[in-house]
């Protein structure tokens, strides 16, 4: 046995969770897993985070009892191990939106109803004290991993970021930096669950928001409607940009260009993610998913608000073809200390 497993193993049996069967249910990019518990009467979900890896199962906690405050569907968290970097959760089952819609489509429509519906609610409270605010400067920085890993891997150089980080740091101040709210960062199908049981926003069930952050209120939105893991309808993502601005009051020609930079911001960080995923950490099936981010990105960048900073992607940044991609990944692993 494993020190990890060791670790796990002992703050189960203090959790009283000792006899469950386990079995492992999830990973992500992150070093962070997750192993359902079952016993005769119930089943729980382990979260194992190790420390010093970047995420925080304090911050996990402190968030989930954030939004459970609003009426919100975190799970609830049935012990705690903070110093080994563990937490006991409430099991909110396997339902997740994309594994729903892609038995039903006709589920798409209410279940992105019901998600647009908890990012009002979230909006309309105050965040919690003391979360990181970032810079419109420091968000473009975030976007300029494109340049640095996407157009490295593809090229084999790292154009000069300044005229980038400048022109979209310009971009959000002009149309995407008005007033902070929280956003949960990574809102999409994925990490979200459907439970019907419950009643108005508490029947979607939230995971992966222990990186929550103060941002622009279209954040989470353009996360939710440009997944890099599936295709969202055109109708869908139309008429739930129509329903988030009606419920905030928002004129849908002025929230336009906020929502092209957002999502243009958020692609091209994701491709630059992605790519660094592959190269450094050796995580290769990401790659699939990169013409799919692409198409967004160049969807955004068609905004004629945009377009300085489309000129300067086109200069930089080839299509990821085929041929790319192969290219890419026969690159896998291979700079791990770059």
């Amino acid at each position: 046995m494993s020190g990890r497993q060791a670790l796990s193993t002992a703050f189960l049996a203090r959790a009283g969770w000792g006899g469950a069967e386990r079995r492992f249910l999830a990973g992500d990019a992150s070093d962070r897993s997750y192993d359902r518990l079952t016993r005769p009467d119930r089943s729980a979900v382990l979260m194992d985070a190790p420390p010093g890896k970047g995420d925080d199962p304090r911050a996990f906690a402190r968030i989930a009892h954030h939004l459970a405050g609003l009426g919100l569907s975190p799970p609830a968290i049935l012990a705690e191990d903070f110093d080994h970097g563990f937490l006991l959760l409430e099991d909110l089952g396997d339902d997740l939106f994309a594994r729903l819609i892609a038995r039903d489509p006709a589920m798409e429509a209410p279940l992105y109803a019901a998600a647009t519906d908890v990012l009002v609610r979230l909006q309309a409270h105050e965040a919690p004290a003391g979360l990181p605010d970032l810079s419109a400067a420091d968000w473009a920085e975030g976007a300029a991993y494109a340049l640095d890993w996407y157009a490295f891997a593809a090229t084999g150089q790292s154009p000069d970021p300044a005229d980038f980080i400048a022109t979209l740091t310009g971009l959000i101040r002009t149309f995407a930096d008005g007033p902070r709210i929280m956003i949960l960062r990574d809102y999409h199908a994925e990490n979200l669950l459907w439970l019907p049981d419950r009643v108005g926003v508490a029947r979607v069930g939230l995971l992966d928001f222990q990186l929550a952050q103060m941002g622009q209120p279209g954040y989470d939105l353009v996360s939710l409607l440009q997944d890099a893991r599936r295709d969202v309808s055109a109708p869908v993502e139309a008429a739930m940009i129509a329903r988030f601005c009606a419920a905030g009051g928002v004129n849908p020609g002025d929230f336009a260009a906020a929502y092209a930079t957002l999502g243009a911001q958020r692609a091209l960080r994701i491709i630059g993610i992605f790519a660094r995923l592959c190269l450094k950490a050796g995580k290769p099936g990401y790659l699939a998913l990169l013409p799919r981010v692409w198409s967004q990105l160049w969807r955004n960048l068609d905004h004629p608000a945009l377009s300085a900073l489309a000129a300067i992607c086109r200069d930089h940044l080839p299509a990821p073809s085929p041929e790319m991609l192969e290219r890419i990944g026969a690159q896998c692993g291979l700079h791990p200390h770059r």
